[in-house]
């Protein structure tokens, strides 16, 4: 059966999920901010089966997230690095750590803390704003259609009013996928 496919839609969380929707990708990633390259490595601290995890790399070197290095020539033997595109996907680690340690965390605390290097503390990530670097939540943030948006979905009634956008009468209710 296949599965249905998000990586067209105007949404960059469903584009992401497309990517990394199953929960091994994550776990894969985690990993290798640890520092894990080896195939071995990965199979051993993920207790994964082989093929998903020949999968899962595969998918990342495929998407530009990890490369291939050579590491052994006879029989030739890799490492899996991470790329700028895949070393950029800390924070998105951190942001599902920190709701984690929040809500599924027992009496003892997380199991991992953040230690940021360069001022010497624990700490926990935080999304803020990169225009005045103030904290941003669900309460004072809104979504709002950006220039990537198809234009033809503008004019859905569905869609003006996700984006608090003024209805077009007679609007196409078409499908976003």
């Amino acid at each position: 059966m296949r599965r249905t496919s998000f990586a067209n839609w105007p949404c960059s969380i469903a584009r992401a999920m497309d990517l990394l929707g199953d929960w091994w990708t994550p776990l894969v990633m985690r990993e290798a901010f640890y520092g894990v390259k080896r195939f071995d490595d990965f199979h051993t601290g993920l207790n994964i089966a082989r093929n998903t995890l020949a999968d899962r790399l595969r998918r990342l070197v495929a998407e530009g997230l990890m490369e291939k290095q050579a590491y052994q020539a006879d029989p030739v033997r890799y490492d899996y690095v991470l790329t700028e595109k895949g070393r950029d996907f800390f924070p998105v680690l951190v942001a599902l750590q920190r709701w984690g340690d929040r809500w599924l965390s027992d009496e003892a605390g997380p199991p991992v803390v953040l230690h940021h290097e360069r001022c010497g503390h624990d700490g926990e990530a935080e999304v803020v704003c990169s225009a005045c670097g103030e904290p941003m939540t669900s309460a004072d943030t809104t979504l709002r259609i950006g220039p990537g948006y198809p234009e033809r979905l503008t004019r859905r009634d569905d869609v003006r009013q996700r984006f608090g956008l003024e209805s077009v009468p007679g609007s196409p209710r078409e499908n976003v996928g």
